[in-house]
């Protein structure tokens, strides 16, 4: 599994996994329980995996809608 994308957004995230799932890629959503132990501090963001296999396509799709964030 790789990490695809991280945000402490759980709407984004929705959004993100329904468009993954559109393209037939399946996407895991990690720290969620620690993300809501520490409230909206924003500490601990969720992070967004993919399988290895699926994580080009993965990143294609997300740049496709303009939804990739962008590299520091």
């Amino acid at each position: 599994m790789r990490e695809l994308i991280r945000s402490g957004d759980p709407v984004r995230l929705s959004f993100l996994t329904a468009l993954l799932a559109d393209a037939g890629i399946d996407s895991l959503i990690l720290d969620t329980h620690s993300s809501i132990m520490q409230g909206s501090l924003g500490i601990l963001p969720q992070r967004m995996m993919v399988a290895d296999d699926d994580f080009q396509r993965a990143q294609a799709v997300l740049a496709e809608a303009e939804l990739l964030d962008p590299k520091p």
